[in-house]
């Protein structure tokens, strides 16, 4: 996507006396760029500065594009690079857009939007058509007018102050892109990269709230091995472990009464992981991964395998052994590089944690400033989660499986579309004992 800097005016530009129309012109234009870079002359036929928009597209060759705000028509994303004849509809989407939506329980925000998505292109006969994919979810519950004093005072720790930094203009309702609303299209495209995951080579990403506020899962409560989707899901905070379950609703209910808000950590694990995903030294698996997980409204931090934990280790402690399963494969006794070690996957199981940061928007009078610069006081209201973790469990999931699929795909472009080594190398494809479904 490329936009085109000419002499066509920006809207509202002033038209200035030489015949150029002011900030859109080529003339004024280069009065805002470096001294270095020089502009060409303008002529009958002027070349044209070609600008790369920014920020809105994720992955190379799956690469997803979202779009939409807060409080504008809708959001959504197109998906290019999607193989053909994956079957699809929006009931793949719907299923996790359902476990990101607002208003789902009294521990989430109380805006009420049913989510439903359409898929309005690149879908033939109920298959893929290698074609992109457009995914529309309308905007139905919007409230504009809850964000009058937001318009005039910048909200503490949110993206309000930097925006204006920035560009010097701004969506005031529900805080445009910075919303968490625009995950939504993530979401969906993450839906269909989990089902290419899956189909090509048994790949299973599941995400579970392991700290909520002052209230920590131990570890080795939840085994990795055998935790399901259905045992996540089976309380509104998405912890697979009831007793801590009930403790994080009731520490996220307690600010929530007081119009405060509080973060916390999402674990995240990926099983059946083809190896050989992930290039050294810049684009490393944990890297990309990193990037993804990060680039989600309200994170904070990001470790995989030992993490922080393993600096605490000798390397005779931290190192993972290998040995030679009863099926002939190469693994490793411990998992303390978390699935990936020189930047590559090693066929072991991934696992990730991402800390998220309490909620900004609070209803606590807090002091701030002006657009104007005028030092004041705000109480946001609106509808606003007290706590973002529970809703943030399907776009890690999302996100982590955008960065798989998209190095699934480099790391057969690259590496299988000759005969491999068999002695070395493994195919993508895992056996299966059974099909699996459609």
């Amino acid at each position: 996507m490329a936009s085109s800097l000419s002499t066509k005016p920006f809207l509202g530009a002033p038209s200035s006396s030489d015949g150029f129309s002011g900030l859109g012109s080529l003339q004024s234009a280069s009065k805002l760029l470096p001294a270095s870079l020089h502009l060409p002359a303008c002529r009958s036929h002027p070349r044209r500065l070609q600008i790369q928009a920014a920020g809105n597209s994720f992955g190379t060759y799956f690469h997803v594009t979202t779009f939409g705000e807060s409080h504008g028509g809708g959001v959504g994303c197109i998906i290019d690079g999607c193989p053909p004849q994956i079957p699809l509809s929006e009931t793949d989407m719907q299923v996790d857009l359902d476990r990101r939506r607002p208003g789902q329980s009294r521990i989430t925000t109380p805006r009420k939007e049913t989510d439903t998505c359409r898929i309005s292109s690149g879908i033939a006969e109920g298959v893929t058509t290698g074609t992109p994919i457009k995914v529309e979810v309308p905007n139905t519950d919007q409230r504009g007018h809850d964000y009058s004093e937001m318009s005039k005072a910048y909200r503490p720790s949110h993206a309000d102050a930097t925006y204006d930094f920035k560009y010097g203009v701004r969506s005031v309702q529900g805080g445009g892109r910075s919303s968490a609303r625009e995950t939504i299209g993530r979401v969906a495209a993450g839906a269909v990269a989990k089902k290419i995951l899956k189909l090509k080579s048994g790949t299973e990403i599941l995400a579970y709230v392991s700290q909520a506020h002052n209230i920590v899962l131990p570890e080795g409560l939840v085994d990795h091995e055998t935790v399901t989707l259905d045992e996540i899901e089976s309380n509104i905070v998405r912890c697979p472990n009831p007793e801590y379950a009930k403790k994080m609703i009731d520490a996220i209910d307690a600010v929530r009464v007081r119009g405060d808000s509080v973060g916390g950590v999402v674990t995240c694990i990926v099983r059946n992981v083809p190896r050989g995903l992930g290039s050294p030294v810049f684009d490393k698996l944990e890297a990309e991964l990193a990037k993804a997980v990060m680039s989600l409204p309200a994170t904070k931090g990001f470790e995989f395998g030992s993490g922080f934990a393993g600096t605490f280790l000798t390397g005779s402690e931290h190192n993972d052994e290998f040995f030679m399963d009863e099926h002939g494969r190469i693994r490793t006794r411990t998992n303390r590089s978390g699935g990936i070690q020189g930047g590559i996957s090693n066929g072991e199981m991934i696992n990730m944690r991402i800390a998220f940061k309490p909620t900004s928007t609070i209803g606590r009078k807090q002091n701030t400033v002006t657009r104007d610069r005028h030092d004041t006081e705000l109480i946001a209201r609106g509808r606003h989660d007290p706590c973002v973790v529970p809703r943030a469990v399907p776009m890690v999931e999302a996100m982590v499986a955008l960065v798989l699929v998209d190095q699934l795909m480099a790391h057969h472009s690259q590496c299988m579309l000759f005969p491999i080594n068999p002695a070395l190398q493994e195919p993508v494809e895992m056996a299966r004992a059974e099909p699996v479904e459609f």
